[in-house]
């Protein structure tokens, strides 16, 4: 089901956003089009552009991972920002700048307050969305201080407002859905990217290269015994083993199809490692049947596991290994 995340902007003591985000969260959740979740940026204390540009998604920081993941498991955003100074809360701007591919061919709407309804933070954030490749759609909540809160400090909005709530919610959600197709183009060309640096690290024989493909706790059913090897250690010791057949190593997949849904992926094909040994010999190898879970970390994807497997002959119990695709 699509996914919206309400961004609740500003961390400020005192604020009045909390009550604003609730509202919104409490009427969204009265749909049965989408699944919301509150974000809060107080739970996420970023640093200020302490590491460099990740437009690929790689990024260094505990605390920057965490948000990319945050980000990256939405479809779309309602947006819930103040107006400070005629312009747009720092702490926002710092979350919106942090991450990059994240937030790419996604949709966002506005729920903004302040002295004219936040009106001013907006028109700046929908420039902030262009550069980030996220669809902002045209209906507004704005909320003015003098009309929609007691005293300036207790949220007591219009009748009127949850019209406009409403169809704020139908056009990120309608914009959410259409442009999830999109994302798995950009996500099936990424985890082919990745396919392609193990297929690099392996005739590189670039066991480091090939240990930033898999996840920590990846978990393989290799041809090899035990049953499985579980951990980047135990899968690199396995191709470490291979390497000491091999004076030169190639490796060849055929038939790669990928389905991705949101953070999860599954590819199945036909691999062959095959390549030249230290005696100097040529070997074929055997074409074997290949299956891949990735997993988008925020770090981008990342093998959480595998599979290789030959068919076997019932009346002999051996496998067979000397068929091809």
């Amino acid at each position: 089901m699509t996914k919206i995340g309400i961004i609740l902007g500003s961390t400020r003591p005192g604020r009045v956003g909390d009550q604003v985000a609730r509202w919104v969260h409490e009427r969204a959740a009265l749909r049965s089009d989408a699944e919301f979740a509150l974000i809060d940026l107080r739970d996420h204390p970023l640093p200020h552009l302490e590491e460099p540009p990740a437009f690929s998604g790689a990024y260094q920081d505990e605390r920057t991972r965490a948000w990319a993941a945050t980000v990256a498991a939405c479809d779309g955003f309602v947006v819930v920002t103040p107006e400070y100074n005629h312009s747009v809360p720092g702490v926002l701007k710092n979350a919106m700048d942090t991450v990059h591919v994240e937030w790419n061919t996604k949709a966002a709407g506005f729920v903004s307050y302040g002295g004219v309804g936040g009106a001013r933070s907006v028109e700046q954030l929908r420039l902030v969305c262009g550069a980030l490749q996220l669809a902002d759609v045209t209906p507004q909540v704005t909320l003015p201080l003098a009309t929609e809160f007691e005293n300036r400090a207790v949220f007591k909005p219009g009748d009127h407002q949850l019209a406009a709530l409403d169809l704020l919610l139908d056009h990120v959600i309608a914009w959410s859905t259409a442009l999830v197709p999109l994302r798995r183009g950009d996500a099936d060309a990424a985890i082919r990217g990745r396919i392609d640096a193990i297929i690099d690290g392996l005739r590189n024989k670039d066991l480091e290269a090939l240990r930033r493909c898999y996840a920590p706790d990846v978990v393989s059913f290799d041809v090899e015994p035990p049953l499985q090897h579980v951990g980047t250690d135990a899968k690199l010791k396995n191709w470490a083993k291979v390497f000491t057949f091999f004076e030169k190593v190639d490796y060849e997949l055929r038939d790669l199809t990928i389905t991705v849904s949101g953070d999860l992926a599954v590819g199945h094909g036909f691999g062959r490692v095959s390549g030249t040994l230290k005696n100097g010999a040529v070997a074929d190898g055997m074409w074997v049947r290949a299956t891949f879970v990735f997993r988008n970390t925020g770090d981008g994807w990342v093998i959480v596991h595998d599979q290789a497997s030959v068919p076997f002959d019932i009346a002999t119990g051996k496998g067979v290994a000397d068929l091809e695709p």
